[in-house]
Order: structure tokens, then sequence, then C-alpha cells
């Protein structure tokens, strides 16, 4: 099952700390780890772990940054199809504290370097879905017509730049969009909501909520103890599309998703290597009846 994922690629350096100082104060740092990330590379990790095939249209630069973090998609079972700009690979510096919230402190670099014309069209349309993250919208909006075009599936998740960007010509043809909380508040005022046939909207520890036509369904989320939730919502759409294609059921699809989504919360960095056996033994024991 190949499933795109386009958007940025990124080295991340992670600060766990033991709390996010305020303004003139300090906090202390208690660990420091790099690896690849950016919301297109994490989804495709989430999803290469999960038994899909995927591949990151991207860009990086030609620094070691980008040299590492094409090996580590690599490794990680991902293709890639990443192009090379003279811009820097993009860094990231996630600030995580110990309840596992982030702060994210970066560059845009090299990210947008890549344009829809450096997916050949017969890659597209040989894909079962396309998975947009947060970059270009024009460079959305063409990827996204081409799929539609094409019969290929459409899933978006804009992530934090919803508010400042505008993706209306990419949701025109979306079959679903992720958002969170404060996202969907904007995408519902700006009346984003009513060309995308599904709405996927993440709520955090307290679970998500898919608005489909034939209705709503909510899930509840999982009891976890976080250790970092960057990359958590990435691993989320990864599950959400994971289980849409092979045909499941908005309701387990959703339970699907908030479980890689809780997986993915109690492993450090960004990316995580998820796998099927865990996130179905989560869901069937969140399904399963109890004691009598």
């Amino acid at each position: 099952m190949r499933v795109i994922c386009a958007g940025h690629v990124n080295w991340d350096v992670t600060l766990h700390v033991d709390h996010v100082p305020e303004p003139d104060g300090e906090g202390r740092i208690t660990d420091r780890t790099q690896a690849s990330g950016g919301s297109a590379a994490n989804a495709a990790v989430a999803l290469a772990g999960l038994g899909a095939d995927p591949l990151v249209l991207g860009s990086v630069g030609r620094d070691d940054h980008g040299r590492m973090a094409r090996r580590e998609l690599s490794a990680a079972g991902v293709e890639t199809r990443l192009v090379e700009s003279d811009e820097p690979t993009a860094v990231k510096y996630l600030v995580v504290d110990e309840a596992g919230d982030v702060v994210v402190l970066g560059n845009d670099g090299a990210n947008e370097a890549f344009r829809a014309s450096d997916l050949p069209a017969e890659r597209l349309a040989g894909a079962a879905h396309l998975h947009l993250t947060g970059q270009d919208p024009a460079t959305a909006a063409a990827l996204a017509r081409d799929a539609a075009t094409a019969g290929v599936p459409v899933s978006f998740d804009p992530g934090r730049r919803l508010p400042y960007r505008d993706y209306s010509a990419v949701l025109s043809h979306a079959d679903v969009l992720f958002c969170n909380d404060r996202e969907a508040d904007h995408a519902g005022d700006a009346g984003l909501f009513e060309s995308v046939p599904t709405v996927v909207v993440k709520h955090g520890d307290s679970g998500a909520t898919a608005h489909t036509a034939a209705g709503t369904v909510t899930n509840a989320g999982f009891p976890i103890e976080p250790v970092d939730t960057a990359g958590a919502g990435d691993a989320f759409a990864a599950g959400y599309v994971f289980a849409t294609t092979r045909g499941t059921e908005p309701d387990r699809a959703l339970a699907v998703a908030n479980a890689c989504g809780a997986l993915a919360a109690q492993s450090p960095g960004a990316q995580t290597t998820l796998d099927w056996a865990s996130v179905r033994d989560l869901v069937e024991d969140e399904q399963s009846p109890g004691p009598a």
C-alpha cells in the first residue's frame, strides 16, 4: 500500500528540560538528542512501521543534516524523493518539558524548495493515498489537484500554519482534514470545513472527533503518561490514513489513530517507529468489555 507523504523534512534537535523558563528565567537541560524530523517524514516513518509502503516528497540542503535525514528515513523503510537545495536543511529545536509538552524553534531553510512537478505523474497515480502536511500552499494545491484528477484520496494536516496561510485551494481537493482544537476554531470561522468530506479534530489527551457525512464519531483516547508529545499528531494522522486506506470504519480508524498518537507520545523524539501489533493490542484492549 503506497502512501505518499509530501511536506517538510527537518533535522530535529530535541532538548529535554526540567521546565520551560519564563522570560529572564533559566531551565536545566536534562537530555539532548538529534534525529530527522518534519511532519511529512514523521508520518512516513509511522506508516512504515504499520506496514505501509511510504514515499516522502520534500527538500533538504546539500549538507550533513540533509544526508543524515535521508539516511535515517531509508533505514526506517521510507523511500525518499528529496530535492536538494542551496539553502541549508531546516533545523528545528524542540524544547520538551517534564510533562511532555513541546515548544518549537526553527528556520525554514530548504523545506519548501520542492514543487509538485518533482513527483512524476505516474508515481502519484500509482499511490493508494496522498498525505499532505504543512508546506507552500501553491505546491500543496497542485499536488492535491493532480491526485484528485488521478482518483487518489487526499488527506491534509496543515499544522500550526493553518491560520497564517491560504490553503483553501488545497482543501477544495482534500478528502480528509486533520487539525487540533485551535486550528479547528480558525478553520470553522473561515468556512474552510465546507468543502472537506471528513474533518478529524485532535483533542490532545482528550482523544479526537471525526466529522463525516455519515455523522460524528468520537474516541476518548488512551490514558498514558506522556514523555514527548512532539510528532504525536503526525503519528495520529498516519494511523488514521493507514486504517481508512485499508477500508476500516471511521470509529475504529479513530481508535487506531489515537493509539498511534498515544504510543508516539510515550517515546522521545518526533519520529516514532510504530508496529501494528502494539497498536492493535491497545485498540482491542480499549474496546473489549470489562469484567462482569
